[in-house]
């Protein structure tokens, strides 16, 4: 189980950063060779990343690299400078429909060395086009590990003002998530870009995660710690999830067929659920501090 809580960018032009991207602690680091790289640095900065990915040691966090867009001419020059480097995954922007995964794909396989497993693809979500082929993205190719949204630039392709409160990107955010769970795949929320603004950043993690969002990405190190806080199980779900795993246990030795917890049926879904969050807090162990609270 891949844990993306956080996903933290890093701009692909800074060697200071890249250098240190793996003190900050974030479940993923998505190097940079996109927005964060003006068009006379591309070059320069490929060539950083590459060598970052294959000189740097990240910690526990999760390499991942945003390429350049289809539509820039430039993704298979990144494709074939990074992938050898052994990076985890690739952030595809601007992704339009099924079409664009699978001509990423075909170039990532091209790539890969012969011993070398396959590199995983999430798929960044930026335009009312591309929400629209949310599905049909997702399930494009094996290789697609999860959707990511970019709110800034959809809402610039929808026409509408961007704001704190996100009434204007509720519909897609929700949309998203739906095609992430069809798909079987992770759904991670887009950045909360007021660095400065704590309470705000909070109170949207909570909604994200009350959307169904398993991570956020970040723009800034600071976010990480409140990112983590708001997309690692609580003490309540820990010990809410503890109950179901056991009563399906118990169910099962007794050949009990309805289930229940707390007065609620349990089905195959709130298992699901409820596996997930046991898992989530075996790998950070939380288990023993949820019985502790």
């Amino acid at each position: 189980m891949t844990m993306r809580r956080s996903m933290l960018f890093i701009p692909g032009n800074n060697p200071g950063m890249l250098q240190n991207g793996g003190v900050f602690g974030a479940d993923s680091v998505i190097l940079d060779l996109e927005d964060a790289v003006s068009p006379l640095e591309k070059d320069a900065a490929r060539r950083l990343v590459a060598h970052a990915l294959r000189t740097v040691n990240y910690a526990n966090s999760e390499k991942v690299v945003r390429i350049n867009s289809l539509d820039t001419g430039l993704t298979e020059d990144d494709i074939k400078a990074i992938v050898p480097c052994r990076p985890d995954a690739l952030l595809i922007p601007k992704v339009q429909g099924p079409a664009d995964i699978q001509k990423v794909a075909a170039l990532m396989a091209a790539a890969e060395g012969p011993e070398q497993p396959p590199v995983q693809i999430i798929a960044l979500i930026e335009t009312p086009r591309g929400l629209a082929e949310a599905y049909n993205i997702a399930t494009a190719d094996p290789r697609v590990a999860a959707l990511a949204f970019g709110a800034e630039d959809y809402t610039a392709g929808l026409g509408a003002t961007r704001t704190k409160e996100g009434q204007e990107i509720l519909t897609a955010r929700c949309w998203l998530v739906n095609a992430a769970a069809a798909a079987e795949i992770d759904a991670i929320d887009t950045p909360y870009t007021d660095t400065a603004d704590e309470e705000g950043l909070i109170a949207d993690i909570a909604l994200a995660k009350q959307l169904g969002f398993k991570g956020k990405l970040s723009i800034n190190p600071r976010q990480v710690e409140h990112i983590h806080a708001g997309f690692s199980p609580s003490a309540k779900e820990i010990i809410w999830a503890e109950k179901v795993i056991q009563a399906i246990s118990l169910a099962k030795e007794q050949g009990t067929g309805v289930i229940a917890v707390d007065g609620k049926m349990i089905d195959a879904p709130i298992v699901n659920r409820a596996e997930r969050i046991i898992m989530l807090a075996q790998l950070l162990g939380l288990q023993k501090e949820a019985y502790h609270d």
